[in-house]
Formats: C-alpha cells, sequence, structure tokens
C-alpha cells in the first residue's frame, strides 16, 4: 500500500489506534506494570512505548529529525487513565505534524534512526507495523493473566466457525 495522501492514510491510522486502546483499556491496573523477565516491557511499557515512539521517532523522523525517543517507562505516566492519557497525547502531536504532510513530503526521503534512507511513507507505513506488533504482545499478555479480550475485528474464531461452512475434503 503506496500512501499518496495523509488523510486516507491517518483514517486508516485512527482505525488502527482504536483497536490498539481497545486492548490497552484491558489491561488490569495489577499486571500493568508486570514484566515477564527482568528488562522485558510490562504492558504499561508497551503502551507508553507506542505513544512515545509515534511522537518522539516517527514524526520526528518524517520532519527530517533525528529521533528523540528517550524510553517508556513510569515516569511518563503511571495508571492506566494516565498511560491511555499520554497515548492520546502523544498521538495528537504527532496527527498535527503528519496532517502536514503533502504528496511531496510523502514522497520524500527519510532517515530512520538505523541510518537507513526510504520514502517517508514506507517510514509511516512501518509506523503501523509497528504499533500492530505491539498490539499483538498486549494481546498475548492479557492471554496470559487469563483477562477476556474483544475480538479484534468483531468476531470471535470461534464465531466466525460457527458461522461458516466446513470446508470439502
Amino acid at each position: 500500500m503506496e500512501i499518496t495522501t495523509a488523510a486516507p492514510f491517518l483514517a486508516y491510522f485512527e482505525s488502527v489506534r482504536g483497536r490498539t486502546r481497545r486492548i490497552a483499556r484491558c489491561i488490569p491496573a495489577e499486571h500493568l506494570e508486570w514484566r515477564p523477565r527482568a528488562g522485558a516491557f510490562s504492558p504499561g511499557d508497551l503502551v507508553r512505548h507506542l505513544g512515545a515512539m509515534e511522537r518522539w521517532m516517527f514524526a520526528e523522523n518524517v520532519q527530517g529529525r533525528p529521533s528523540r525517543y528517550a524510553g517508556c517507562g513510569t515516569e511518563l505516566a503511571e495508571g492506566l487513565p494516565a498511560v491511555l492519557a499520554y497515548l492520546d497525547a502523544m498521538h495528537a502531536s504527532a496527527v498535527r505534524i503528519f496532517e502536514g504532510l503533502d504528496p511531496e513530503d510523502l514522497r520524500r526521503p527519510c532517515t530512520t534512526p538505523a541510518g537507513a534512507t526510504l520514502p517517508t511513507w514506507k517510514w509511516l507505513r512501518a509506523m503501523v507495523e509497528h504499533e500492530i506488533h505491539h498490539r499483538g504482545q498486549i494481546y498475548l499478555l492479557l492471554a496470559e493473566f487469563g483477562v477476556p479480550t474483544p475480538p479484534l475485528y468483531g468476531l470471535t474464531s470461534e464465531e466466525v466457525i460457527a458461522r461458516g461452512v466446513a470446508p470439502r475434503a
């Protein structure tokens, strides 16, 4: 998918973010800062990481600036309401930057923190992939905690099976 204008991309990204927020709201307070091992992200870290990376890395890079990402610890926000508010604030700030990208800006080369150069639109696409990756980690952690989660697109796997037709052998 090539991104040629900002508006349709941002509409798509809002739908991705909505699904991420829906699952993030399921994180129980007692598990927000739990880590599977030393040095691993907690669920709270994952949510803060998404906000911080969107604003301080991706949004900076698309402006031709180096990353300003400095981590995702509890110093940014503590407690689920504050963590979600942080995610929302970083998103709003980044979206204001992304909204200003015209078609020429989207084609312009962008340099990643790893030193790779690619069209800005591809870096924005990578941002969405980054979010989906970490959202999957949140789903997995919630499953480990035994927390029921909403289906990603409206139906559970079991509901899809129940509504489908058995494959022919």
